[in-house]
């Protein structure tokens, strides 16, 4: 057996591309509910949310047959936890909080086995189908996408010198951390963070590194990838519930007013 080609991978180093959904309510079956609506990519968050290595499980399961790639945000750029999502069979990772190039490369280095990284090594995971796939190690690092993502003023400063670390798929730009940073908590869609954002996205764009980010605006997400962005995801499954729920019952208390 094959290993399966990662189309979210491909398709960045393509620049097609890809709207995206954020994954946060830690359950397989309202995942499933999500998971044929045929968003290019999703973002199963365990930074945020309450997700666990078995909720995780059950929502790569619930994708896995669809055209969506689910990825994974770990909680922290840690070692261990990587190679435990990576042995779950997560096909990509978006890295928090990254600062410095030498947290990207610790990034990278946990995505790789020797010599190339530490990842630790096991015969029979459900990344590799228990041992059935037996290109696996040959061709996971090509397959596995790994996204940095920054959240402060000072990484996006060194937006470049961090996309360009081998091995990056591509950068995510945080503004909701990146608005706190310089003074502008809860303002994620303010003036003068997008300021600070555009201009090194655009950085990036002209090195050949696709950049992505979440908005909550499906206009503003459009724009973003007319504007040379690759990844945005425009909305999360939380945000959408809570949306529908109380449009629901603002519709019937204004009906009966």
């Amino acid at each position: 057996m094959k290993m399966a080609n990662n189309t979210f991978t491909r398709a960045l180093a393509n620049g097609d591309k890809q709207v995206g959904l954020w994954v946060t309510l830690s359950n397989a079956f309202v995942a499933e509910v999500t998971a044929p609506a045929g968003y290019d990519w999703a973002l199963i968050d365990m930074e945020h949310s309450p997700n666990d290595y078995m909720t995780v499980l059950g929502q790569l399961q619930a994708f896995a047959n669809t055209s969506t790639t689910a990825i994974v945000r770990p909680e922290w750029n840690d070692t261990v936890i990587v190679k435990r999502l990576l042995d779950l069979g997560a096909p990509g990772l978006l890295f928090p909080m990254i600062q410095t190039i030498e947290e990207a490369q610790k990034a990278i280095a946990a995505t790789r086995y020797p010599p190339h990284g530490v990842r630790g090594v096991s015969g029979s995971t459900r990344a590799n189908k228990f041992g059935r796939v037996k290109d696996y190690i040959k061709r996971v690092e090509e397959e596995t996408t790994v996204i940095l993502q920054l959240e402060t003023a000072a990484a996006v400063g060194r937006a470049v010198e961090i996309g360009t670390v081998d091995g990056v798929s591509g950068i995510f730009f945080g503004p909701a951390d990146i608005a706190a940073d310089i003074g502008l908590l809860g303002q994620p869609m303010h003036k003068d963070v997008w300021a600070l954002i555009k201009p090194a996205a655009q950085a990036l764009i002209a090195k050949g590194v696709p950049v992505g980010t979440l908005v909550m605006d499906t206009d503003f997400a459009a724009e973003l990838l007319r504007e040379g962005f690759t990844f945005v995801a425009c909305a999360s499954d939380a945000g959408l519930l809570a949306k529908a729920s109380d449009a629901a019952l603002a519709a019937v208390k204004g009906a009966l007013d």
